[in-house]
């Protein structure tokens, strides 16, 4: 009775609203110290406008006193038509409380929610949650979504835009959880109502001497968020309104150590790289408590600085992958260093520029595969492992994807390691074949020299950062790629320390890449200009989203790579797009320089 009842006065408030919606704030509290209520700013509002300093004033016709959360004033009362008008014979109950209850609900559906997340949810997360970096922990970046079709995606528009105000570029995946949206940028985690774009908090770390060059975002358990900084710090923060829990030193950032990583939440293990990429240091994944904040374990990817003959780096600066069924964490590692000079680390330089598969509640290795034995190029194995189960060949299996920075695409048998498939995915010309084991074979006269070499491709990689999708209808691997060639240099001068080289860029080209997983064959290609910095999230619709080298969002047709849709955001797109429903809508979230973009179909649609 209670719940029709005021399902009847959040209608009745909801009419007000679109009567007045221009006249209406929005209420925020505001924390203090390094909690900011800085105000956000909707391009596009499709419900309530900007906020105007976090306060709202309720509806001309609500009875509910115009409060924050530290109290206020009280408002109107309504009168006794007006009461009888909203919600008829509600005699039992009080008029006020019921309407003061709808319009919370109406107004302010965050703060009613648990801003909770179980771990366990994070496997198969609902439609209208992205609980993790990858949104689930497949790293497939694929979503089971459907209104959005390639039939209605022309009509797709703005919803909102939140603007940062920052120089930094957006390069994070944001969380959703409970109908809120957490992002970050360099020392930075901000808050935002999903539905509004408008926001609800914003914390600020101290200012440091950490290496900003860029963030991945947060992660989330219980309610609680982890976010780690430039100088090497995992802090935990209450996830309703970004307080402080605590703050743990996960490295040195005197020795070059910094973290820029979403951290990958498995049961009561928060899991994190650090690392340094132009120092001679060791590398290695942490495993933290997420309650005190203690460390359980650490897997060290390289041994300590000073081994002979041994390398340092492997830093690991992207979120890994999970399977529960194995019990098995996968995770990439990054180049060993000095970076271009491999002359003072002889051999493979394990474990850098490798796969891994790590026992999360141990931190043991249980395989590894290394898709750039002695790398001498910068090209590390850092890209997402995507899990995939499926056919392959005829066999069932469970199966690892990676298209990598140095131009191959690996397909993996996930419980072993094993190489099922290796091959090129572009131009490649640094090696002398493919070993038994399914890894390139280096090719010592392409090693950086005095003279210079000419290496496809160039120090970026075929691919990077930007996160692929995998399509399961399709059967593709879809990657944001670069087909690219450079000069590299090396010579005695430069020392065996850090970078020790040089390397030019001559020619780049971006394209949008769908690769057959059974075969490596490119199925189709969209190219996307001079760059590539998007990543690529596909939908069970058909539609495959990412964005161009020129700022431009783009709805590509998955089956065929064909133009659906897109819209100009003035920026660089350095981010992985995301995709979520609530209240029966779809949205897809990208970022362009420091702005957050939702894109959803007219609500007539």
């Amino acid at each position: 009775m209670i719940r029709a009842h005021t399902a009847l006065a959040r209608d009745s408030i909801k009419v007000a609203i679109r009567a007045r919606s221009l006249r209406t704030g929005l209420l925020i509290s505001l924390p203090r110290g390094t909690v900011s209520p800085a105000p956000a700013q909707s391009a596009k509002p499709t419900s309530l406008p900007a906020p105007a300093r976090g306060k709202l004033s309720f509806a001309r016709d609500c009875a509910c006193p115009e409060r924050d959360a530290a109290g206020g004033e009280s408002g109107p009362e309504l009168t006794r038509s007006q009461s009888n008008t909203a919600i008829g014979n509600m005699k039992s109950l009080s008029t006020k409380k019921i309407l003061c209850a709808a319009a919370v609900l109406f107004f302010f559906p965050v703060r009613l929610l648990s801003q909770g997340l179980d771990p366990s949810i994070i496997a198969n997360p609902p439609a209208d949650s992205w609980p993790s970096y990858h949104g689930d922990y497949s790293g497939r970046r694929h979503s089971r979504l459907t209104r959005i079709t390639p039939q209605n995606v022309a009509s797709l528009a703005l919803a909102w835009a939140f603007q940062t105000g920052q120089a930094a570029t957006i390069k994070s995946s944001p969380l959703l959880v409970d109908g809120v949206l957490y992002f970050t940028v360099p020392d930075n985690v901000w808050a935002v109502d999903a539905r509004t774009g408008h926001q609800i908090w914003r914390y600020t770390y101290k200012p440091n001497e950490g290496m900003h060059l860029g963030h991945r975002g947060v992660a989330m358990y219980k309610q609680w968020l982890y976010f780690s900084t430039p100088d090497a710090h995992l802090i935990s923060l209450e996830a309703k309104n970004g307080k402080v829990r605590w703050d743990v030193e996960v490295g040195d950032i005197k020795q070059g150590y910094w973290t820029t990583m979403a951290p990958l939440v498995v049961r009561d293990h928060v899991i994190l790289g650090v690392g340094g990429d132009l120092d001679n240091i060791g590398a290695y994944m942490r495993s933290i408590d997420p309650e005190t904040g203690k460390t359980q374990w650490q897997w060290n990817t390289t041994p300590p600085a000073g081994t002979p003959n041994a390398t340092t780096g492997g830093t690991i600066w992207l979120t890994g992958t999970y399977d529960p069924d194995l019990n098995l964490l996968y995770t990439g590692t990054g180049n060993p260093t000095p970076v271009l000079n491999g002359k003072t680390r002889p051999g493979d330089n394990l474990y850098t520029c490798t796969i891994a598969a790590l026992n999360p509640d141990t931190g043991k290795l249980v395989w590894a595969f290394q898709p750039s034995p002695h790398d001498t190029h910068d090209w590390d194995a850092i890209e997402v492992p995507v899990m995939v189960d499926a056919d392959f060949h005829g066999e069932p299996r469970k199966l690892l994807m990676q298209a990598s920075r140095n131009g191959y695409f690996f397909v993996l048998d996930r419980t072993n390691g094993k190489s099922l498939l290796t091959t090129p995915f572009g131009p490649v010309n640094w090696t002398l074949g493919v070993d038994k084991e399914g890894r390139p074979i280096p090719n010592p006269d392409k090693e950086p020299a005095p003279d210079g070499r000419l290496i496809a491709p160039d120090e970026g990689g075929l691919t990077n950062f930007r996160s692929p999708s995998f399509d399961p209808k399709n059967g593709l691997f879809i990657v944001s790629a670069r087909d690219s060639y450079s000069l590299y240099f090396a010579k005695p001068a430069d020392g065996d320390y850090g970078w020790a080289g040089a390397d030019y860029g001559l020619w780049g080209k971006g394209i949008i890449k769908a690769i057959d997983y059974q075969t490596g064959k490119i199925r189709w290609s969209h190219d996307i200009g001079e760059g590539a910095s998007a990543g690529v999230l596909t939908t069970d619709s058909g539609v495959t989203f990412t964005g161009d080298s020129n700022g431009n969002v783009l709805a590509l047709d998955t089956s065929d790579g064909k133009s659906l849709w897109h819209a100009g955001t003035g920026g660089q797109i350095a981010s992985s797009p995301i995709t979520y429903e609530l209240d029966n809508r779809q949205y897809v979230l990208t970022s362009s320089g420091g702005v957050l973009f939702a894109w959803s179909l007219p609500e007539s649609n």
